[in-house]
């Protein structure tokens, strides 16, 4: 091959085959010829050129086959000087389709170079192949090798900054994405060193600094070091996290994100950038982030670090935004510590990962909570629950977590050896002190033990732990107890029976059967009970004792009452339609539970149904049982001297049942008293329950009170009811409860064999 005859001047034959060799930043050529002297003598023309204030770097390939081993190996080749012909005559063009195609290099710029013209025509190669330029040999003087390699290196050098770009919003673009799906601005701010630092290519080594100290307040305008706290750090700065910047003992750290902070702005220096972060919230939401970097930016990554501050800035508000409203979520307002949904959330994570393992829940309920703040004030009960709350959060591990999960309900989730009755009974112990005074509370306890059959959901356990404490609380104040299979069956079984309930009221599965009253004196008819039974879907009957305290606990039974009640009226309406004229009318009792008469609405709903079944108040009796106490006996003394006012009955049901009967009876303006069928079963024998029946009937007419025996059955029973001076009786030696049809017809019957 002839070497052109302007480029001998410039060989030094003392020299021999020299490569171009230069520092780190200079451009990388690649020569591909199978001529070795076009190599001497193009590393010697381009010796000591620079382009662009950079140098150039020479690399060799003899062959088509030796520079794609080359391309893989080596980075960035801006531009590749090409023979043609090679170890075949089309070895050079093939070469290019592979480094575009194989190797995926679109940037690389390709000058064709050819010693033979018309080997490859200079249009149909350019229009058939992806190649920059194309010149010969001869072309290619020192000064034309320059100007071409410039164009090229320019050209390779846009593109490459382009794609950079290109790049680098994608980097923004993912950086925003994660950033917004974080928890929090810690989270955050880490990312921010890590992303930063990927987009300027360093290792991530970096300090974020937080604009305002949450424990000092907003900075002043002077912006002290004082005022800004490190929240996230990276690298050989990590444990400068959570320190002041003032605290830093690194001063070129502290300088740099001061400067930063007070004017504003984004700086950088030998060996570092620091960024600036402008807050949503003001000066005091401001931030800013310093990053070690070897050299400093080039304007293309100035330019993406711009477009990166600007999101990050948006995507810091919207952090904050996100952690706000999750604190809201998660966290109760009024005592910082976690809430309901927080503790669910805990529990369902720990289900899921298998580590609930030896832990137990707790909830501790305070007594008397309402009443303590119906007479001290809301305040104070505030001041009470932080109080409760400091101590269990003082006095439990770290690793306990204690929430609030009601209005004075909180909860512990921890190591069973901790979450259990003596350690938190100890713990509590001790007064609280609200404003200076001590004050003793009393708590109720429930523990649910973490077994392996546990509940699929936190919800779930604490459902269970919500029976517990029912459980608990039904024992009386300053109670505990621990959760077992059988109370949970237990309880499934009553939401069972009150699904069940509330199906049956709403498909008219419920109806009344009525127990005639008779009068001792002569065996007339006087009245009838009215009462509640419950035909399944199966067909079978549910006990009235089944089902009723399940209506009472869930409150059903104030609508199954008032329901009773008008189907009452209704059936006695009826009732004296089918009597023949001059019959006696009769009265109707209703049995009212304690739920009932707490209601508010009550005696409206009384006065409601009487009106619209057209029936005379005195005609009607209300059963009550001593268990209305529990509303309160000046309440209920109160709301029966209404309802006797209206002229409505009153019977005292199962007397001689509970524990206080004598103390508030005479208080309680009653009409009638009920002997329960405990007592009459024992009449003619000398068990105890017979002479407390012999007892009641002269006590009822010392008050005043007619006497009623229930659950007569036998005639020896009946013959010693009369002899006593009992007034009336039911009992199935007179009828059974029948269904409205089957008491018209008794009616019938019994009337006309008077």
């Amino acid at each position: 091959m002839t070497v052109p005859d302007d480029l001998l001047p410039f060989i030094d034959e003392s020299t021999g085959h020299q490569a171009i060799e230069a520092g780190p930043e200079a451009w990388r050529i690649l020569l591909v010829d199978d001529d070795a002297d076009v190599h001497e003598t193009t590393a010697f023309a381009l010796r000591g050129l620079e382009i662009a204030g950079r140098g150039l770097h020479l690399l060799h390939a003899h062959s088509a086959a030796e520079a794609l081993q080359r391309m893989r190996a080596e980075p960035d080749i801006a531009v590749v000087l090409l023979d043609v012909v090679m170890e075949s005559e089309h070895a050079g063009l093939d070469l290019v389709a592979r480094i575009r195609g194989e190797l995926g290099l679109l940037n690389t710029r390709i000058v064709l170079r050819t010693g033979q013209p018309g080997q490859a025509p200079e249009l149909e190669t350019i229009r058939r192949y992806d190649i920059n330029d194309y010149k010969t040999k001869s072309e290619l003087t020192r000064q034309k090798l320059y100007v071409t390699l410039t164009a090229a290196i320019r050209s390779y050098d846009q593109l490459r900054r382009l794609e950079a770009s290109r790049r680098g919003l994608e980097r923004v673009i993912a950086a925003s994405n994660q950033f917004i799906a974080e928890q929090g601005m810690v989270d955050f701010a880490e990312g921010v060193i890590i992303q930063i630092a990927g987009l300027l290519g360093v290792d991530p080594e970096g300090v974020v600094c937080a604009a305002a100290d949450p424990l000092r307040g907003a900075p002043s305008a002077g912006g002290e070091a004082a005022g800004f706290v490190v929240i996230a750090a990276a690298g050989r700065w990590r444990h400068l996290i959570r320190r002041r910047v003032g605290e830093l003992d690194d001063e070129a750290v502290a300088d740099a994100l001061l400067h930063c902070l007070r004017a504003r702005a984004s700086t950088s220096g030998p060996g570092f950038v620091a960024l600036f972060f402008e807050g949503r919230g003001g000066a005091s939401g401001d931030f800013a982030a310093y990053i070690a970097a070897r050299t400093p930016l080039p304007a293309i990554d100035r330019q993406l670090v711009e477009v990166f501050c600007t999101n990050i800035t948006l995507c810091a508000a919207n952090v904050a935004l996100v952690s706000r409203l999750r604190e809201h979520a998660y966290v109760d307002r009024l005592l910082g510590i976690a809430n309901r949904t927080a503790l669910i959330e805990q529990l369902d994570a720990r289900i899921a990962d298998g580590s609930l393992a030896g832990q137990a829940l707790a909830t501790l309920d305070i007594d008397q909570f309402a009443e303590t703040n119906d007479m001290f004030g809301h305040r104070f009960g505030d001041l009470l629950l932080q109080a409760m709350a400091q101590r269990l959060v003082q006095g439990l591990p770290g690793s306990c977590v204690v929430a609030r999960v009601g209005g004075n309900a909180f909860a512990v989730l921890g190591p069973t050896a901790l979450v259990r009755d003596e350690p938190l009974r100890v713990l509590l112990e001790a007064p609280l002190e609200l404003e200076g005074v001590q004050r003793r509370i009393s708590v109720s306890m429930s523990f649910v033990p973490c077994d392996d059959a546990l509940p699929s959901t936190g919800s779930e356990l604490l459902k269970d732990a919500a029976i517990t404490m029912k459980r608990a609380k039904s024992g009386g104040h300053g109670r505990s107890e621990v959760f077992t299979r059988a109370l949970g069956e237990d309880s499934k079984e009553r939401t069972r029976l009150l699904h069940g309930l509330h199906r049956a009221f709403d498909h008219d599965r419920l109806f009344l059967a009525f127990q005639p009253q008779v009068d001792l004196s002569n065996g007339r008819v006087v009245g009838v009970e009215a009462l509640l039974r419950w035909r399944a879907e199966d067909g079978r009957m549910v006990p009235p004792d089944r089902f009723i305290p399940v209506a009472e606990q869930s409150g059903l039974i104030v609508s199954l009452g008032n329901w009773c009640l008008r189907s009452g009226l209704d059936a006695l309406v009826q009732a004296d339609r089918a009597a023949p004229p001059g019959a006696p009318l009769l009265t109707l009792a209703v049995n009212v539970s304690p739920v009932e008469f707490a209601h508010p609405d009550f005696l409206r709903q009384l006065d409601l149904a009487l009106a619209d079944k057209g029936v005379a108040p005195s005609r009607l009796e209300l059963e009550i049982t001593e268990s209305v106490a529990v509303v309160g006996l000046d309440h209920v003394a109160e709301l029966l001297t209404e309802v006797r006012r209206r002229g409505v009955g009153v019977a005292i049901d199962d007397f001689g049942t509970g524990f206080s009967s004598l103390s508030y009876l005479d208080r309680l303006p009653a009409t009638r008293l009920k002997i329960d069928r405990t007592f009459v079963s024992r009449l003619g024998s000398d068990q105890p329950g017979a002479r407390i029946a012999r007892m009641i009937v002269p006590l009822g007419r010392q008050l005043g009170l007619r006497v009623l025996a229930e659950g007569v059955e036998t005639e020896d029973q009946r013959q010693a009811l009369v002899d006593m001076g009992c007034d009336e009786a039911q009992g199935f030696l007179f009828s059974r409860p029948l269904p409205l049809p089957g008491l018209l017809d008794w009616l019938a019957a019994s009337r006309s064999m008077a």
